[in-house]
């Protein structure tokens, strides 16, 4: 018998893989792959799908920290799908459903939630996720050492996402190449305000609690979304051109910050003027405490500052609704194309008020650079050395550099051109940076910018300047 048995199932296995390879799947070929390969974070993000809508309900109080919530992810699929991930971390999934039919989940690693549809799911095909989550989020620390992800606040809480600390306040695909719009919706204590990207569509206060509705209808990396819990004094108003506006203020900051976002329409205007139609539906700021976070963030729609920020930091922040929220970097190897931009737009809006040029600004830095930014020439800025320095000075200043070598081999009228056209041609969108230099040749087919790429983006050690 067992001398029979083998033949058999010999030929039982070549008949299954001859099937399997006829449909063209296979069971690796049905799993969506646990990470996007990212060249810092390549457990970022998941494969197999594009999320197009994410639906968030969140419940928060500050004094237990508990945070409870219900993510509804509306995705297709890119492939057959067996069985596909998301990124949440720290927080527990009490049922998870796959188009409205019960879905077997687990944590397979620190941030790592598989799920298993009752049905497998078709290549190309539409569907709806729901989890139900709970726990106490903590911040995420980064490679570089900074805080991310939910923020424990003196009155509230502060989620900021860059580069990975969304995963820690809801689950989702959480990689900046899978933009998605959203409603985002959060119950808090009455008295608090909860304040989020987008519009505020709704607030409703019932039974000792107060709800927000936020919808977001543009396209948004998950990195920028932001949820800010406490006492703010909130203005409302619109700019010149209708453009609604939504500035929420900490109460120990609404003095010292009324002049500097009183300026937000100017500066809109301005790099409207300069960068072309702002990308967006609605802008603001959140102004939180100085000590509430360690940095500033780009959220979308509004960014976010800890303390009250001077002119040029807010032109930076905003700049970055063009470049970065709607241009999306790629990877995040990409990462200058977001800070050498917004570097440029403060040399710029100095350059147009009344101070130093940007050639000032670059001579300045090329020649004294290391005295304030001690790791200028550590890396190109294209090519940071890990992940840990995606933030560095030479992705922020050098990459600043790089700009305005491609502006003093264009000239002004090619360079403003270049300027507006990016973040048109690659507006909601994302890219990367083959895809950036290959526009700017477009743009300037008779000049050569073999050395701007080679000596300045790409090249080690501080370049030679004429």
């Amino acid at each position: 018998m067992p001398r029979r048995a083998r033949p058999v199932l010999a030929i039982a296995s070549a008949l299954a893989l001859t099937l399997t390879a006829c449909d063209g799947s296979s069971r690796q070929d049905a799993t969506g792959a646990p990470g996007t390969n990212d060249p810092y974070f390549p457990k970022a993000g998941n494969g197999g799908y594009d999320v197009t809508h994410y639906a968030l309900t969140l419940t928060y109080d500050p004094n237990s920290r508990r945070l409870t919530g219900t993510a509804q992810i509306e995705a297709r699929a890119k492939q057959d799908l067996s069985t596909f991930n998301l990124d949440l971390k720290g927080l527990k999934v009490t049922a998870a459903e796959v188009n409205n039919a019960p879905a077997r989940f687990h944590p397979n690693s620190d941030h790592e939630l598989t799920i298993s549809p009752p049905n497998p799911l078709n290549r190309n095909t539409t569907f709806r996720t729901t989890v139900r989550y709970s726990g106490t989020p903590d911040p995420i620390t980064d490679p570089d050492g900074s805080d991310e992800g939910w923020l424990r606040t003196a009155d509230g809480a502060l989620a900021l996402g860059e580069p990975t600390g969304s995963m820690a306040w809801f689950p989702g695909n959480h990689h900046p190449s899978d933009k998605a719009t959203y409603d985002i919706t959060i119950t808090v204590p009455e008295g608090l305000k909860a304040v989020s990207n987008g519009e505020l569509r709704r607030e409703e206060s019932k039974r000792g609690r107060t709800t927000f509705a936020w919808h977001v209808g543009e396209p948004m990396a998950s990195y920028v979304t932001t949820v800010a819990i406490g006492e703010y004094d909130v203005r409302r108003s619109k700019t010149a051109t209708g453009l609604p506006l939504y500035v929420a203020v900490d109460p120990n900051e609404s003095k010292a910050s009324a002049q500097v976002v009183a300026r937000i329409p100017e500066i809109i205007r301005w790099a409207e003027q300069n960068f072309g139609p702002y990308p967006f539906s609605s802008t603001g700021a959140i102004v939180d405490r100085a000590n509430d976070a360690a940095y500033a963030l780009e959220t979308q729609n509004r960014p976010v500052f800890p303390g009250t920020p001077d002119t040029a930091l807010l032109v930076h922040e905003l700049a970055h609704q063009w470049y970065g929220n709607s241009v999306t970097p790629a990877t995040w190897r990409d990462m200058w194309l977001n800070e050498g931009f917004a570097t440029y737009a403060e040399w710029l809006w100095q350059e147009d008020h009344g101070g130093d040029t940007a050639q000032e600004t670059f001579d300045e830095l090329y020649d004294h650079g290391e005295e304030t930014y001690e790791d200028l020439w550590s890396f190109p800025p294209a090519s940071p050395t890990s992940a840990a320095h995606i933030s560095g000075a030479p992705v922020y200043q050098r990459g600043a550099m790089v700009l305005h070598k491609i502006r003093e081999t264009t000239g002004d009228a090619t360079f403003r051109a270049i300027l507006r056209g990016w973040p048109t041609t690659h507006r909601h969108g994302n890219a990367n940076t083959s895809d950036f230099t290959a526009y700017v040749e477009q743009q300037a087919p008779d000049e050569d910018f073999t050395t701007i790429w080679d000596d300045w983006l790409y090249g080690n050690g501080k370049p030679d300047h004429a």
